[in-house]
């Protein structure tokens, strides 16, 4: 029996990798996919489809328990957040997707009508401040935004400890920013600072770019190294990335805004025509369990939305803001079209 789902478990794994790369027309992998369709089949009830904006080092290991517990095979499509929902409506429309996961609650909040309800079986052990009016998307995990500067470069003194601050001349072309294109980060990044500086998106995006100074980056993935580097001095990051990258050795410490910050969710939910939609309220259950939390916890440096958990002492206290999730969702294009106005002609480094 053990050496049957162990057997099974790399099928399906084998089989979600070679589905997640095949849609590049490569006939080659064509033929692997249905080689595999025809050798391994697997019955409908026992499949899962998940569209997901996590790095591999936080999607892989939970796909991978959630496989071993349920026996459910879990075909996997990655991407950058801003591609993967950019993929959503084809997805819900023809019915291929049954799971979004990762990515900010506020951009669940503004494609919500490409998803279906379910309230999670542990939906009364979550933070209510995280729950979706309507059970549209559930959160995973808390994420704080946190600044970042090269501590070989500049003293903590010296860095900038609020948003005021960070967007002033005194660090005009030292900030490391990634394409709001190809990072929901860079959303959360700049929809903080209008609630908390109470800007228009015209007024915030004209602050941002000037701070820029024409150089942005291409993904998020490089905030830290490029500022590590020396290139930049100083950016914005996640909580749990800074947290993971100082452990790596980079050259950079980690500063809590004393003016507040947010602290917003990534989340997940069930797509619309979800071909698997059982399984898919069994894999949101799953992602909110508390074994799970507590793995995130521990293992990716992320704060739990259960409020039955308490948070190990390394993580720092947070002044956090009264983030609106809905006005962010509401100028999600918004902020898009004049991004993409102010920084046409640039190019990033």
């Amino acid at each position: 029996m053990k050496h049957s789902m162990k057997l099974k478990k790399c099928i399906c794994l084998l089989a979600a990798l070679v589905l997640t790369v095949a849609g590049c027309g490569n006939e080659e992998r064509k033929a692997s996919v249905s080689y595999i369709s025809e050798k391994y089949s697997i019955p409908s009830e026992n499949q899962l489809i998940v569209y997901t904006s996590h790095k591999e080092e936080v999607y892989l290991p939970i796909i991978q328990e959630f496989e071993a517990v349920t026996g459910i095979c879990v075909t996997v499509k990655a991407g950058g957040t801003t591609e993967m929902f950019g993929e959503l409506k084809n997805a819900s429309a023809e019915g291929k997707c049954d799971v979004m996961f990762g990515g900010g609650i506020e951009s669940f909040e503004a494609a919500k009508e490409y998803f279906m309800p379910y309230a999670t079986t542990e939906k009364e052990a979550l933070d209510p401040d995280y729950l979706s009016e309507g059970d549209f998307w559930t959160p995973f995990t808390e994420l704080p935004l946190v600044f970042v500067y090269n501590n070989k470069l500049l003293s903590e003194e010296d860095a900038p400890d609020s948003w005021t601050e960070l967007f002033s001349e005194e660090w005009k072309g030292k900030v490391a920013f990634a394409d709001l294109r190809s990072s929901g980060t860079s959303y959360t990044i700049i929809s903080t600072y209008l609630q908390l500086a109470d800007k228009t998106p015209e007024r915030g995006l004209e602050d941002l770019v000037s701070v820029l100074d024409g150089k942005f980056l291409s993904t998020s993935g490089q905030v830290i190294p490029r500022i590590s580097d020396g290139t930049f001095l100083v950016g914005v990051t996640l909580e749990e990335t800074a947290k993971k990258k100082m452990a790596e050795g980079y050259d950079i410490a980690m500063i809590y805004p004393k003016d507040g910050t947010s602290a917003v969710p990534d989340g997940c939910a069930m797509v619309k025509n979800a071909p698997h939609s059982y399984n898919a309220g069994r894999f949101i259950d799953f992602i909110v369990a508390r074994a799970t939390q507590t793995y995130a916890v521990s293992e990716f440096k992320r704060r739990p939305v259960r409020t039955d958990m308490i948070l190990p002492e390394e993580f720092g206290d947070i002044k956090r803001i009264d983030f609106d999730i809905s006005e962010s969702a509401e100028n999600e294009s918004r902020v898009f079209k004049l991004w993409d106005e102010l920084i046409a002609g640039a190019e990033a480094p």
